[in-house]
């Protein structure tokens, strides 16, 4: 399938050349999730028409995450991309290469540069950090009053193989569930906590002492509205999410676990294979994503750099909001 924009006559230039609106293409990858969109150069954001910008927006909205290919921006570029749909946020707290002139960007290089920050490689990280497959499903900082509306995440280097990341549509795992369950957990809430799932470190642990030093909790709806949409979302992540409030442990984990297994059923996903330059751009209201754990060639790094922007309170079905347990203020980064 083929979806190819018509506009109202809005024009892009790039070079000589005047690019339209009905020359950008979006063509969707997998049947419920992710979506190719060619015709548009992103090195130059402020020179995309609105009415182009409009089409990606529109794309993102109905394909949770659109990818790029060969589009090679620079830190500056990148911000300017995210300034086009949101308000970029300035994180308080970033990786040691993130570049210092540029604070809304975070950067990763090389296997999270965990061994140098916490003294665990990577491979003792995700397993300490996942007890099973579905705790490494996540929203981006998800357990924030007011999680991030989007990422913009680029790639600038890559390994020949390896490093794929994953997706998977809520609103789909949503709608998949049956008429009863909805019912059920359209008026439940659920604890989301920075690192839960963590198993620490005999002796010392500085990761722990991270965790434990920016601990950040929320209480959101097991169901939230999509601002924008309208649709229900499954809010639930295997990073993040605690425990279902008002329900015992016993019973929590195992809702818990069978809505994971929903919200990350393979129809409900798309995989996408990194190359250098390639962008991809997802709501992180109505998705989760899945970071590779299969980082083993050393010859190349894999460097990535995101900006976020800025997001809303979570609302449930019946228009309660999140509410904050501890951590930081609505728009405090």
């Amino acid at each position: 399938m083929t979806t190819t924009h018509g506009g109202t006559g809005g024009t892009r230039a790039t070079g000589s050349t005047a690019v339209t609106e009905a020359e950008v293409e979006v063509r969707p990858v997998a049947g419920h999730i992710g979506a190719e969109i060619s015709g548009v150069d992103l090195t130059r954001p402020d020179a995309l028409d609105d009415t182009v910008v409009a089409a990606i927006r529109e794309a993102v909205l109905r394909w949770k995450v659109v990818f790029f290919r060969d589009q090679h921006l620079d830190h500056a570029a990148h911000i300017a991309l995210a300034r086009r749909f949101g308000e970029p946020v300035v994180p308080r707290r970033r990786g040691s290469v993130s570049p210092p002139d540029f604070p809304e960007i975070e950067t990763t290089a090389d296997r999270l540069e965990l061994g140098g920050r916490y003294g665990m490689d990577h491979e003792e990280w995700l397993r300490r950090r996942r007890h099973s497959l579905l705790r490494g499903w996540h929203c981006d900082h998800g357990a924030r009053i007011d999680p991030p509306a989007a990422s913009i995440l680029r790639a600038e280097s890559v390994p020949p193989y390896g490093g794929d990341t994953q997706w998977s549509n809520l609103v789909a795992a949503y709608a998949g569930l049956s008429a009863p369950l909805r019912d059920f957990v359209d008026g439940l809430r659920a604890e989301h906590r920075l690192g839960v799932g963590y198993q620490p470190r005999p002796g010392d642990d500085a990761y722990l002492r991270h965790l434990l030093d920016h601990q950040t909790a929320t209480e959101h709806p097991l169901v939230r509205v999509h601002p924008e949409t309208g649709e229900r979302v499954l809010f639930v992540n295997g990073y993040y999410v605690e425990q279902i409030s008002g329900l015992s442990r016993a019973e929590s984990a195992h809702l818990l676990h069978l809505l994971l297994e929903q919200a990350t059923r393979p129809e409900y996903t798309v995989r996408f294979r990194w190359e250098a330059g390639s962008v991809a751009f997802w709501d992180n209201r109505a998705t989760v994503h899945l970071a590779p754990g299969d980082l083993v060639t050393a010859d190349t790094p894999r460097i990535m750099h995101r900006v976020m922007l800025a997001g809303d309170i979570p609302v449930g079905v019946d228009g309660t909001p999140s509410r904050p347990l501890t951590g930081t203020a609505p728009g405090r980064w």
